[in-house]
């Protein structure tokens, strides 16, 4: 039997390690979209990925050996070992960071020992900047030869500013004011680039990549004025930074008034988008079962996906994972499992939905948790209220979401947009009309499968996107239920206490279930 073969044991076990990505160690990546030479580019750059689709493996690849290979120095900061900070302590330690690696890497030992350099004092005031209260009081007293005088000037601010005199000896000058740290390090800026670019030029290596992974888990708040900064930093100098993010955790730029805080993509940074989505099934598809493929040769496999997968079966594996690179893999593991347990030759289907049951949605609900904390109530009751809606009353698995809505409830249309960073939805198309003489114009999203695929609900109509009709039209998709964001508004303010999963076990419950494994393509 094929999936007997004991290069399939070395090809899950490779596709397991592949899991673990540690800044130490460089992970088993496959290039499928050449997006390492992108990263390699003398460019600021903004990588956006939802959780699983390879940011950290990249970057971490990148660091450990493309970097090496042509001589890049690297700094590489983790940003959940940040994210508990307040602002601005967090810049602050990020400036330590990136500082104290680039000392390390582009200073002479003797240096190093003695502390001595440009960077060596910039770091210094910053430790120190580090340890004081946000807001300080400041007295300072200088002495200077005067003649006798005497007086007294009011500063800018609530400042004072004090002049006493003793004859001939001099003159003492006490100036008092608050300080906060934000000003100060605006006012070091040029200080702390010209040390960076005098480390640079005292290195052996020509330029630097400053590599911030998983950035969107600092406070939002916060976020244009730590990557603005940033911006302001390296700008015109030979070091470039590569930040990593999740697309709708992320804010990139703020508008205060006239002035523009943060970065704008395409304008002062580059994009790189690794994600992969259901607004053309058939790429993701092909993407994915490359990458398999890719790993699969690791082991001796040549074109495995053919040999051991059937057409419906790679189409099942795609739509369960919602086109995520590292749930793709997962569900494949599992269902290897499923298909010999079922006495299966190849994957197909139904074994593929019996290992994504496996799967659950909890571990999304779990990450959604981790990640935003305590912020995450309004996510889960417009997540509960979604799956109520489209499970429960309309018995459907897709929904349309009204562009006119979107623009009209933005808080509630960027939670639809975080659930489906958070894979518990999906897009299927950004723009298409209704059916049944429904005006406007529409987004079109699917429930992530793991709501409804394994065990199969019963009396819910699975909409089958990836199909297409004799119009050249998704099936099913303008034929989807509205879900209206003015509804959305109202359960927020109405609340609730029951919990999400009490709430999802209740519909699937009361939906029942099918005998039958098999949601979405035909089995064979």
């Amino acid at each position: 039997m094929l999936l007997d073969d004991n290069r399939i044991n070395k090809l899950t076990g490779l596709i397991k390690d592949s899991f673990r990505v540690r800044p130490n160690q460089d992970p088993i990546y496959v290039d499928i979209g050449d997006h390492l030479s992108r990263l390699a580019a003398k460019q600021h750059q903004v990588i956006f990925g939802r959780r699983g689709s390879g940011k950290s493996c990249l970057l971490v690849h990148y660091n450990r050996t493309r970097a090496q290979e042509e001589g890049v120095l690297t700094v590489y900061i983790d940003a959940d070992e940040l994210k508990k900070l307040p602002y601005p302590d967090l810049l602050i330690r990020l400036l330590l960071s990136i500082g104290e690696q680039l000392r390390s890497a582009a200073s002479t030992l003797v240096d190093r020992l003695l502390r001595r350099g440009r960077l060596s004092d910039q770091l210094r005031v910053l430790r120190r900047l580090l340890d004081e209260p946000e807001l300080a009081h400041v007295s300072r007293e200088e002495s200077a030869e005067s003649s006798a005088s005497a007086g007294v000037q009011i500063g800018p601010r609530g400042s004072t500013v004090t002049a006493e005199l003793s004859g001939q000896e001099g003159v003492r000058r006490r100036t008092e004011f608050k300080a906060r740290k934000i000003e100060t390090l605006e006012r070091h800026l040029q200080d702390y680039k010209a040390a960076l670019v005098d480390a640079i030029a005292k290195s052996r290596f020509e330029h630097a990549a400053i590599i911030v992974d998983d950035f969107y888990l600092i406070e939002p708040r916060f976020q244009p004025d730590v990557i603005d900064y940033v911006h302001r930093l390296l700008r015109g100098t030979d070091l470039y930074f590569k930040v990593a993010t999740v697309r709708h955790r992320t804010a990139l730029v703020r508008y205060d008034g006239g002035q523009t805080v943060g970065v704008e993509l395409a304008q002062d940074v580059e994009e790189i988008n690794l994600d992969q989505t259901f607004e053309d099934i058939d790429a993701t598809r092909r993407y994915l079962t490359r990458m398999l493929d890719s790993m699969a040769a690791k082991v001796g496999f040549s074109d495995f996906s053919e040999t051991h997968c059937s057409d419906d079966g790679l189409l099942a594996l795609t739509l369960a994972s919602g086109g995520v690179p590292r749930d793709f893999l997962t569900i494949f593991v599992e269902a290897v499992n499923a298909a010999r347990d079922a006495g299966a030759k190849r994957l197909t289907p139904k074994t593929i939905y019996k290992g994504a049951g496996r799967v659950s949605y909890r571990t999304k609900l779990s990450n959604l948790r981790s990640d935003v904390g305590t912020g995450s109530g309004d996510l889960e009751i417009v997540f509960r209220d979604l799956t109520t809606y489209c499970l429960s009353e309309k018995k459907k698995t897709a929904f349309l979401v009204a562009q006119e809505d979107a623009a009209k409830y933005k808080y509630e249309h960027e939670l639809i947009q975080q659930l489906m960073d958070f894979k518990l939805v999906h897009v299927i198309e950004p723009d298409t009309s209704a059916a049944s003489g429904r005006p406007g114009r529409y987004e079109a999203y699917t429930l992530d499968f793991a709501l409804f695929m394994e065990p199969r609900l019963r009396n819910i109509e699975h909409v089958e996107f990836w199909r297409i009709d004799d119009q050249r039209r998704r099936r099913g998709v303008r034929e989807a239920p509205v879900y209206s964001l003015e509804r959305a508004r109202e359960v927020l303010r109405a609340g609730t206490t029951e919990s999400t999963e009490q709430a999802i076990s209740g519909i699937q419950n009361d939906a029942g279930f099918e005998d039958s494994a098999s949601a979405g393509p035909d089995d064979e």
